[in-house]
């Protein structure tokens, strides 16, 4: 199970009577340490049980590589949260939409990719905009399943924000279903989750997703 990431507080200074900076956190990732070594010999050893030749001269270097391709895709980068005074009582909808994600089925290890839909309503503070994508790329980097990416998602915007509310879709197509079982190809699975004024608020519900382009 995914766990909170950490936070660190990024230093700040900042001149009397000055505007206060706007709070940063330091975001680190909660997967833990690929141990590239051993994967690489897991690697050899599926190779042989799949009875290839690790050692041929077009699988030599795999294990290498596919031990580097995960530990790039279960290693989010770390980012600054930055938020800042909603000085103008902004209180209607900012919504981030086709932000592309990409993380792997944590039942086959195969991809699935798709586009995710982050919106809030703003209340004391707003966010910066490219953060909504740091967000999502943050549990993406990471063995999922669809439906706990977008709780995910939607919580931890909801705890950070506070904002009057949160809604979350998530469009993906994955290759566990695209590429074996019903090999149904470009079969999309859209989930979603909504807090607050946008699960609450009917016209609010209504326009979060109307704008996302998604009937719920």
């Amino acid at each position: 199970m995914t766990s909170t990431p950490h936070q660190l507080p990024a230093a700040s200074t900042h001149r009397r009577g000055a505007h206060p900076p706007a709070p940063q956190l330091r975001i680190v990732g909660p997967s833990p340490k690929v141990d590239i070594d051993a994967v690489e010999r897991a690697v050899g050893d599926m190779l042989t049980a799949l009875g290839r030749d690790p050692h041929s001269d077009h699988l030599a270097d795999t294990p290498r590589r596919v031990a580097h391709a995960y530990d790039e895709l279960l290693s989010p980068r770390p980012f600054d949260l930055t938020t800042f005074p909603n000085d103008e009582g902004y209180d209607e909808l900012v919504l981030a939409r086709d932000i592309p994600f990409q993380s792997l089925c944590q039942h086959h290890l195969l991809p699935f990719h798709g586009v995710a839909h982050a919106g809030y309503i703003p209340q004391g503070r707003i966010l910066g905009l490219s953060k909504l994508a740091r967000v999502v790329e943050l549990f993406a980097s990471d063995l999922q399943v669809q439906e706990r990416l977008t709780q995910q998602v939607a919580d931890w915007l909801e705890l950070h924000l506070a904002p009057k509310g949160v809604g979350i879709v998530l469009e993906a197509e994955h290759m566990c279903m695209s590429l074996r079982g019903v090999r149904a190809h470009g079969a999309k699975t859209l989930t979603s989750a909504v807090r607050g004024l946008i699960r609450d608020d009917p016209r609010s519900r209504q326009e979060f997703f109307a704008l996302t382009r998604t009937n719920h």
